[in-house]
Protein backbone atom coordinates (compact mmCIF):
# COMPACT_ATOMS: atom_id res chain seq x y z
CA UNK A 1 0.00 0.00 0.00
CA UNK A 2 1.82 3.26 -1.18
CA UNK A 3 1.25 7.09 0.39
CA UNK A 4 -1.95 8.12 0.41
CA UNK A 5 -2.44 12.05 -1.74
CA UNK A 6 -4.79 14.93 -0.41
CA UNK A 7 -4.91 17.45 -2.62
CA UNK A 8 -5.79 20.67 -0.24
CA UNK A 9 -6.38 23.92 -1.66
CA UNK A 10 -4.84 26.98 0.23
CA UNK A 11 -6.80 30.19 0.69
CA UNK A 12 -4.82 33.71 1.67
CA UNK A 13 -3.67 36.68 0.04
CA UNK A 14 -1.26 35.13 -2.71
CA UNK A 15 -0.14 36.93 -5.66
CA UNK A 16 -0.55 40.70 -4.72
CA UNK A 17 3.52 41.06 -5.04
CA UNK A 18 3.34 41.14 -1.21
CA UNK A 19 6.57 39.64 0.19
CA UNK A 20 5.41 39.15 3.47
CA UNK A 21 1.77 37.22 2.33
CA UNK A 22 4.20 35.43 -0.36
CA UNK A 23 6.53 34.24 3.04
CA UNK A 24 3.44 32.91 4.48
CA UNK A 25 2.43 30.84 1.10
CA UNK A 26 6.32 29.35 1.01
CA UNK A 27 6.75 28.72 4.43
CA UNK A 28 2.87 26.68 4.52
CA UNK A 29 4.10 24.79 1.39
CA UNK A 30 7.35 24.28 2.87
CA UNK A 31 5.93 22.76 6.66
CA UNK A 32 2.96 21.15 5.12
CA UNK A 33 5.95 18.94 2.47
CA UNK A 34 7.98 18.39 5.84
CA UNK A 35 5.35 17.25 7.59
CA UNK A 36 3.62 15.36 5.16
CA UNK A 37 6.68 13.43 4.53
CA UNK A 38 7.17 13.18 8.05
CA UNK A 39 4.12 11.55 8.88
CA UNK A 40 3.69 8.97 5.74
CA UNK A 41 1.45 11.61 3.30
CA UNK A 42 1.91 13.24 0.33
CA UNK A 43 0.24 16.73 -0.15
CA UNK A 44 -0.70 17.76 -3.30
CA UNK A 45 -1.12 21.75 -2.63
CA UNK A 46 -3.73 24.04 -5.00
CA UNK A 47 -3.28 27.51 -4.36
CA UNK A 48 -5.91 30.34 -5.15
CA UNK A 49 -3.81 33.42 -6.61
CA UNK A 50 -4.68 36.82 -8.35
CA UNK A 51 -1.75 35.48 -10.45
CA UNK A 52 -2.37 32.00 -11.00
CA UNK A 53 0.57 31.55 -13.06
CA UNK A 54 3.04 33.37 -11.31
CA UNK A 55 1.68 31.52 -8.40
CA UNK A 56 2.29 27.65 -10.01
CA UNK A 57 5.98 28.87 -11.68
CA UNK A 58 7.29 30.49 -8.43
CA UNK A 59 6.54 27.73 -5.82
CA UNK A 60 6.12 24.78 -8.70
CA UNK A 61 2.22 24.13 -7.21
CA UNK A 62 -1.10 23.89 -9.36
CA UNK A 63 -2.98 27.28 -8.82
CA UNK A 64 -6.52 29.06 -9.61
CA UNK A 65 -8.01 32.38 -9.94
CA UNK A 66 -9.74 33.18 -6.78
CA UNK A 67 -11.96 35.42 -8.26
CA UNK A 68 -13.07 32.81 -10.98
CA UNK A 69 -15.47 30.98 -8.75
CA UNK A 70 -16.44 27.97 -10.94
CA UNK A 71 -12.68 27.50 -11.28
CA UNK A 72 -12.45 27.80 -7.27
CA UNK A 73 -15.39 25.64 -6.56
CA UNK A 74 -14.23 22.86 -9.07
CA UNK A 75 -10.78 22.55 -7.64
CA UNK A 76 -12.39 22.29 -3.89
CA UNK A 77 -14.47 19.96 -5.10
CA UNK A 78 -11.91 17.96 -6.10
CA UNK A 79 -9.69 18.15 -3.07
CA UNK A 80 -9.71 16.38 -0.07
CA UNK A 81 -9.35 20.02 2.10
CA UNK A 82 -8.96 23.40 2.64
CA UNK A 83 -6.89 25.58 4.44
CA UNK A 84 -7.43 29.18 5.22
CA UNK A 85 -4.21 31.20 6.21
CA UNK A 86 -2.16 32.44 7.41
CA UNK A 87 -2.16 36.40 7.51
CA UNK A 88 -4.32 38.71 8.47
CA UNK A 89 -7.25 37.60 6.41
CA UNK A 90 -10.29 37.89 8.62
CA UNK A 91 -10.23 41.62 9.21
CA UNK A 92 -12.33 45.15 8.27
CA UNK A 93 -9.88 47.34 8.67
CA UNK A 94 -8.69 47.50 4.97
CA UNK A 95 -12.28 46.96 3.99
CA UNK A 96 -15.42 45.13 5.10
CA UNK A 97 -15.43 42.81 1.52
CA UNK A 98 -12.70 40.94 3.26
CA UNK A 99 -14.08 38.84 5.74
CA UNK A 100 -17.24 38.25 3.73
CA UNK A 101 -15.00 36.46 0.98
CA UNK A 102 -12.07 34.30 3.09
CA UNK A 103 -15.45 32.87 5.45
CA UNK A 104 -17.10 32.08 1.72
CA UNK A 105 -14.54 30.15 0.34
CA UNK A 106 -14.35 28.04 3.82
CA UNK A 107 -18.03 27.86 3.54
CA UNK A 108 -18.08 26.20 0.27
CA UNK A 109 -15.85 24.05 1.41
CA UNK A 110 -17.89 22.84 4.27
CA UNK A 111 -21.18 22.55 2.04
CA UNK A 112 -18.94 20.22 -0.17
CA UNK A 113 -18.11 17.89 2.80
CA UNK A 114 -14.40 19.02 2.72
CA UNK A 115 -12.64 19.45 5.82
CA UNK A 116 -11.22 22.67 6.63
CA UNK A 117 -8.34 24.05 8.49
CA UNK A 118 -7.30 27.74 9.87
CA UNK A 119 -3.52 27.81 9.66
CA UNK A 120 -1.99 30.65 11.52
CA UNK A 121 -4.23 33.56 11.49
CA UNK A 122 -3.73 36.85 12.75
CA UNK A 123 -8.05 37.33 13.27
CA UNK A 124 -8.98 41.16 13.34
CA UNK A 125 -9.76 43.81 13.95
CA UNK A 126 -13.25 43.26 13.21
CA UNK A 127 -15.19 46.61 14.14
CA UNK A 128 -18.27 45.42 12.37
CA UNK A 129 -20.01 43.08 15.02
CA UNK A 130 -22.41 41.35 12.16
CA UNK A 131 -19.42 39.33 10.98
CA UNK A 132 -18.88 37.90 14.61
CA UNK A 133 -21.62 34.94 14.05
CA UNK A 134 -20.44 34.01 10.69
CA UNK A 135 -17.04 33.99 11.64
CA UNK A 136 -18.23 31.34 14.42
CA UNK A 137 -20.12 29.22 12.57
CA UNK A 138 -17.76 28.77 10.24
CA UNK A 139 -15.12 28.11 12.57
CA UNK A 140 -17.03 25.88 15.00
CA UNK A 141 -17.07 23.50 12.06
CA UNK A 142 -13.52 23.72 11.10
CA UNK A 143 -11.11 20.80 11.68
CA UNK A 144 -8.18 22.64 13.36
CA UNK A 145 -8.02 26.34 14.21
CA UNK A 146 -5.07 27.98 15.03
CA UNK A 147 -4.01 31.67 15.34
CA UNK A 148 -0.77 33.50 15.33
CA UNK A 149 -1.26 35.11 18.93
CA UNK A 150 -3.34 34.93 22.52
CA UNK A 151 -4.76 38.31 21.01
CA UNK A 152 -6.42 36.48 18.43
CA UNK A 153 -7.68 33.88 20.50
CA UNK A 154 -9.46 36.53 23.01
CA UNK A 155 -11.36 37.64 20.13
CA UNK A 156 -12.77 34.41 19.42
CA UNK A 157 -13.66 33.85 22.71
CA UNK A 158 -15.36 37.01 22.65
CA UNK A 159 -17.07 35.63 19.51
CA UNK A 160 -18.30 33.09 21.32
CA UNK A 161 -15.38 30.22 20.01
CA UNK A 162 -14.56 27.81 22.60
CA UNK A 163 -10.85 28.77 23.34
CA UNK A 164 -9.83 24.68 23.91
CA UNK A 165 -10.45 24.48 20.39
CA UNK A 166 -8.04 27.31 19.18
CA UNK A 167 -4.18 26.78 19.15
CA UNK A 168 -2.29 29.67 19.59
CA UNK A 169 1.45 29.05 17.02
CA UNK A 170 3.82 31.41 15.82
CA UNK A 171 3.26 33.21 12.30
CA UNK A 172 4.14 30.38 9.59
CA UNK A 173 7.07 32.50 8.57
CA UNK A 174 9.00 32.11 11.61
CA UNK A 175 10.06 28.62 10.14
CA UNK A 176 11.13 30.00 6.85
CA UNK A 177 14.60 28.71 6.19
CA UNK A 178 16.84 30.40 3.97
CA UNK A 179 17.47 28.99 0.59
CA UNK A 180 20.06 25.82 0.45
CA UNK A 181 21.53 27.73 -2.56
CA UNK A 182 22.20 31.07 -0.84
CA UNK A 183 21.76 34.31 -3.18
CA UNK A 184 24.37 36.61 -2.94
CA UNK A 185 23.14 39.79 -1.38
CA UNK A 186 24.34 43.42 -2.19
CA UNK A 187 26.02 44.84 0.43
CA UNK A 188 27.14 48.39 -0.64
CA UNK A 189 29.96 48.61 1.84
CA UNK A 190 31.70 46.24 4.74
CA UNK A 191 30.25 48.73 7.21
CA UNK A 192 27.14 48.20 9.55
CA UNK A 193 23.69 47.91 7.54
CA UNK A 194 20.38 49.03 8.77
CA UNK A 195 17.70 47.43 6.65
CA UNK A 196 14.69 49.80 6.61
CA UNK A 197 11.13 48.66 5.58
CA UNK A 198 8.42 51.42 5.37
CA UNK A 199 4.73 51.62 3.57
CA UNK A 200 2.60 54.58 2.81
CA UNK A 201 0.35 55.33 6.10
CA UNK A 202 -0.70 58.66 7.20
CA UNK A 203 -1.94 60.75 4.36
CA UNK A 204 0.65 63.80 5.98
CA UNK A 205 3.09 61.59 5.28
CA UNK A 206 4.42 62.13 8.93
CA UNK A 207 5.73 58.71 9.82
CA UNK A 208 8.20 58.49 7.00
CA UNK A 209 8.94 61.77 7.23
CA UNK A 210 9.97 60.74 11.11
CA UNK A 211 11.78 57.63 9.96
CA UNK A 212 13.89 59.94 7.50
CA UNK A 213 14.67 62.58 10.33
CA UNK A 214 16.21 59.47 12.53
CA UNK A 215 18.17 58.16 9.42
CA UNK A 216 19.27 61.57 9.35
CA UNK A 217 20.38 61.01 12.97
CA UNK A 218 22.13 57.60 12.72
CA UNK A 219 23.83 58.62 9.29
CA UNK A 220 25.38 61.16 11.15
CA UNK A 221 26.26 59.63 13.99
CA UNK A 222 27.84 56.24 12.99
CA UNK A 223 29.28 55.26 9.58
CA UNK A 224 26.24 52.71 8.81
CA UNK A 225 24.49 52.24 5.86
CA UNK A 226 20.93 52.10 4.58
CA UNK A 227 19.49 50.07 2.63
CA UNK A 228 15.72 50.39 1.76
CA UNK A 229 13.85 46.28 1.68
CA UNK A 230 10.25 47.29 -0.15
CA UNK A 231 8.04 44.23 0.94
CA UNK A 232 4.94 45.28 -0.99
CA UNK A 233 5.55 46.40 -4.76
CA UNK A 234 5.26 48.61 -6.38
CA UNK A 235 3.65 50.80 -2.81
CA UNK A 236 6.96 50.30 -0.72
CA UNK A 237 8.90 50.91 -3.82
CA UNK A 238 7.80 54.52 -3.72
CA UNK A 239 7.45 54.77 -0.02
CA UNK A 240 11.40 54.25 -0.31
CA UNK A 241 11.78 56.88 -2.31
CA UNK A 242 10.14 59.08 -0.39
CA UNK A 243 12.38 58.49 2.75
CA UNK A 244 14.99 58.59 0.07
CA UNK A 245 14.71 61.41 -1.17
CA UNK A 246 14.04 63.37 2.03
CA UNK A 247 17.59 62.36 3.53
CA UNK A 248 18.99 64.57 0.41
CA UNK A 249 22.52 64.02 -1.65
CA UNK A 250 24.52 64.08 1.15
CA UNK A 251 24.53 60.13 2.23
CA UNK A 252 23.62 58.97 -0.47
CA UNK A 253 26.89 56.91 -1.16
CA UNK A 254 25.90 55.22 2.14
CA UNK A 255 22.21 54.19 1.14
CA UNK A 256 20.87 51.62 -1.56
CA UNK A 257 17.68 49.70 -1.90
CA UNK A 258 16.59 46.13 -2.72
CA UNK A 259 15.49 46.37 -6.40
CA UNK A 260 12.76 43.74 -7.39
CA UNK A 261 12.57 41.19 -4.86
CA UNK A 262 9.54 39.09 -5.18
CA UNK A 263 10.62 35.70 -3.96
CA UNK A 264 10.41 35.56 0.20
CA UNK A 265 13.42 33.57 0.20
CA UNK A 266 15.79 36.12 -1.62
CA UNK A 267 13.85 38.66 0.82
CA UNK A 268 14.92 37.12 3.90
CA UNK A 269 18.52 37.00 2.38
CA UNK A 270 18.26 40.53 2.03
CA UNK A 271 16.95 40.88 5.50
CA UNK A 272 19.55 38.06 7.21
CA UNK A 273 22.68 40.62 5.69
CA UNK A 274 21.51 43.36 7.82
CA UNK A 275 22.94 44.14 10.92
CA UNK A 276 19.48 46.07 12.13
CA UNK A 277 16.53 46.28 10.78
CA UNK A 278 13.92 48.79 11.21
CA UNK A 279 10.49 47.93 10.06
CA UNK A 280 6.56 48.94 9.81
CA UNK A 281 5.68 45.87 7.85
CA UNK A 282 5.05 42.57 9.74
CA UNK A 283 6.84 40.80 8.05
CA UNK A 284 9.89 42.27 7.94
CA UNK A 285 9.95 42.23 11.96
CA UNK A 286 9.50 38.76 11.83
CA UNK A 287 12.14 37.82 9.13
CA UNK A 288 14.64 39.83 11.16
CA UNK A 289 13.40 37.89 14.26
CA UNK A 290 13.72 34.37 12.22
CA UNK A 291 17.74 35.27 11.61
CA UNK A 292 18.18 36.85 14.61
CA UNK A 293 18.51 40.32 13.20
CA UNK A 294 17.64 43.25 16.27
CA UNK A 295 14.71 44.87 14.82
CA UNK A 296 12.84 48.00 15.60
CA UNK A 297 9.23 48.30 14.98
CA UNK A 298 7.30 51.03 13.86
CA UNK A 299 3.63 50.21 14.51
CA UNK A 300 0.42 50.89 12.27
CA UNK A 301 -0.99 48.29 13.36
CA UNK A 302 -1.98 46.16 16.92
CA UNK A 303 -0.11 42.70 14.74
CA UNK A 304 3.03 44.55 14.78
CA UNK A 305 2.67 45.22 18.68
CA UNK A 306 1.13 41.28 19.38
CA UNK A 307 4.50 40.14 17.39
CA UNK A 308 6.90 42.51 18.90
CA UNK A 309 5.17 41.61 22.69
CA UNK A 310 5.78 38.04 21.59
CA UNK A 311 9.86 38.49 22.15
CA UNK A 312 9.26 40.96 24.73
CA UNK A 313 9.25 43.93 23.05
CA UNK A 314 7.30 47.28 22.08
CA UNK A 315 7.82 48.94 19.18
CA UNK A 316 9.75 52.82 19.20
CA UNK A 317 6.65 54.82 18.14
CA UNK A 318 3.32 54.69 16.06
CA UNK A 319 1.93 56.04 13.02
CA UNK A 320 -0.51 57.97 15.50
CA UNK A 321 2.67 59.12 16.98
CA UNK A 322 5.48 59.18 15.14
CA UNK A 323 8.55 60.19 17.03
CA UNK A 324 11.86 60.51 15.57
CA UNK A 325 13.91 61.00 18.55
CA UNK A 326 12.65 57.97 20.14
CA UNK A 327 13.41 55.88 17.43
CA UNK A 328 16.63 57.28 16.74
CA UNK A 329 17.60 56.42 20.25
CA UNK A 330 15.93 52.51 20.04
CA UNK A 331 18.25 51.96 17.08
CA UNK A 332 21.30 53.45 18.33
CA UNK A 333 20.83 51.54 21.47
CA UNK A 334 20.63 47.88 19.50
CA UNK A 335 23.53 49.04 17.29
CA UNK A 336 25.85 49.32 20.33
CA UNK A 337 24.16 46.33 22.06
CA UNK A 338 23.29 44.12 19.08
CA UNK A 339 25.10 41.26 20.92
CA UNK A 340 23.24 41.14 24.31
CA UNK A 341 20.17 41.60 22.04
CA UNK A 342 20.59 38.28 20.26
CA UNK A 343 21.39 36.75 23.44
CA UNK A 344 18.45 37.52 25.51
CA UNK A 345 15.85 36.64 22.81
CA UNK A 346 17.59 33.52 21.31
CA UNK A 347 15.85 31.14 23.33
CA UNK A 348 12.56 33.02 22.48
CA UNK A 349 13.12 33.05 18.71
CA UNK A 350 14.16 29.11 19.04
CA UNK A 351 10.63 27.93 20.64
CA UNK A 352 8.71 30.60 18.03
CA UNK A 353 10.73 28.30 15.27
CA UNK A 354 10.29 25.16 16.32
CA UNK A 355 6.50 25.97 16.81
CA UNK A 356 6.48 27.53 13.46
CA UNK A 357 5.24 23.87 12.00
CA UNK A 358 2.85 22.99 14.31
CA UNK A 359 -0.43 23.81 12.40
CA UNK A 360 1.16 21.58 9.26
CA UNK A 361 1.74 19.06 11.56
CA UNK A 362 -1.66 19.24 12.97
CA UNK A 363 -3.58 18.87 9.54
CA UNK A 364 -0.97 16.10 8.36
CA UNK A 365 -1.96 14.16 11.02
CA UNK A 366 -5.56 15.10 10.66
CA UNK A 367 -4.84 12.40 7.49
CA UNK A 368 -3.26 10.15 9.04
CA UNK A 369 -5.00 8.99 11.93
CA UNK A 370 -8.62 9.72 9.54
CA UNK A 371 -10.22 11.56 11.97
CA UNK A 372 -13.94 13.62 11.06
CA UNK A 373 -14.28 17.05 10.87
CA UNK A 374 -15.12 18.30 14.22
Amino acid sequence: MGTPTKRIVISGYYGFQNSGDEAVLQSILLALREQGERQGVHIVPVVLSIQPESTAATYGVESVHRYRMAEVWRAIKGADGLISGGGSLLQDETGWKTIPYYLAILKMAQWLGKPTFIYSQGIGPVHRPMFYGWIRSVFRKCAVVSVRDEESRALLQRMGIETNRVHVVPDPVMGMPLRKERTETNRPSANRMIGVSVRFWNEDRSELNAVAEALRNVLEQTDASIRFLPFHLPSDAAASLYVREKLGETYSHRISTAENVTHPQDMLAEVQACDLLIGMRLHSLIYAAGQQVPMVGVSYDPKIDQFLNRLGMQSACSTKRPDAAALTTEVLRLLQGAEQWREEKLSVIERLKNEAARPAELIASFYTEGRDVQ
